[in-house]
């Protein structure tokens, strides 16, 4: 059997870790307006968004443009609650002050 390794341009999957203990973090919380720092993915924004239908915007912020294209694929079934940001987290408060927000009921900085 021939073993065959991934291209160079190939990235392995990203897998999203301690999810069932995010998940724990906002048990019992009414998110309405959440921000995601260092999206990646969108793995914990998928479980985010499925324990949390009520939330009515999802903020997903990655510095990496190749991530957050995964990401829109991944959260494709919320795209009308989701808006990505491409930049950093460290500019929370200037992401929140253009979009006319004044604070966030849940917020999540990998």
């Amino acid at each position: 059997m021939k073993h065959t390794s991934p291209s160079s341009n190939e990235k392995p999957p990203h897998i999203s870790i301690m999810i069932s203990e995010v998940l724990e973090g906002f048990k019992g919380a009414n998110l309405k307006i959440f921000y995601e720092g260092t999206l990646g993915a969108g793995g914990h924004a998928k479980a985010i968004l499925q324990a949390h239908p009520e939330i009515e915007r999802y903020i997903g912020c990655d510095k990496d443009p190749e991530a957050l294209e995964i990401a829109e694929k991944t959260l494709l079934p919320w795209k009308e609650k989701v808006e990505l940001i491409q930049g950093n987290f460290a500019d929370l408060d200037l992401h929140l002050h253009e979009r006319g927000l004044g604070t966030v009921d849940g917020f999540f900085l990998t």
